[in-house]
């Protein structure tokens, strides 16, 4: 799969189900949250890598910025109609490492393509700051309003329903200051709201 751009939107890539596709032109930004040596890759991204229809395989990639604040990436692979799917989120592999990866599948014979996606990842950078702030008593008001706003951003882009109203409750525990300060901040932590968070990002 040559990796044929490389930014902090869509560094792509192809896999040809089976051979016989063109080599792709190879060309290299680097954003603020750059996207590097995206994998799999053979002789450079002049040629295609090659996968069975059907075969699942692994998208990895170098993903960093500068700073403390934390990232987010995902896949996504491009049918050979040049239809997306859905994206795959991609996890760090090892903490500290700044290598991401998932597993994607290719469902049928052609040239596919994937893009790898990173952002900013507020929520999570929010989080990290929280859970360090509020045990120590620090900025606690400040620092539970800043979660409840961007869990509402979160919220506004989230189709009405279940989801919606799972991240809606925890911006009202948030503001709740008849709670103790860690419960508040527990409920924005829940393992159904990772849930919402995982489908529906804030980028």
């Amino acid at each position: 799969m040559p990796a044929t751009h490389h930014s902090s939107a869509h560094p792509g890539a192809s896999l040809e189900v089976p051979p016989g596709a063109p080599p792709a032109d190879v060309t290299t930004v680097v954003g603020r949250i750059p996207v590097l040596d995206v994998r799999p890759v053979v002789q450079h991204g002049r040629r295609p890598a090659k996968a069975v229809t059907g075969e699942s395989f692994q998208v990895s990639a170098t993903v960093f910025r500068e700073g403390h604040d934390a990232v987010a990436a995902n896949v996504v692979l491009t049918d050979p109609q040049g239809r997306p799917g859905p994206w795959t989120p991609m996890r760090e592999s090892a903490p500290g490492t700044d290598r991401w990866g998932a597993t994607v599948t290719a469902g049928e014979a052609g040239l596919w393509t994937y893009s790898v996606q990173a952002w900013g990842d507020p929520v999570t950078t929010w989080r990290h700051h929280a859970q360090i702030k509020i045990p120590a008593g620090m900025d606690t008001d400040l620092v539970l309003e800043e979660g409840a706003r961007l869990y509402e951003r979160a919220a506004a882009q989230v189709p009405g329903g279940a989801d919606r109203r799972e991240l809606l409750a925890a911006v009202d525990a948030l503001r709740d200051e008849d709670r103790p300060a860690a419960s508040r901040l527990a409920a924005a932590l829940t393992p159904e709201v990772d849930a919402v968070l995982a489908r529906h990002p804030l980028r």
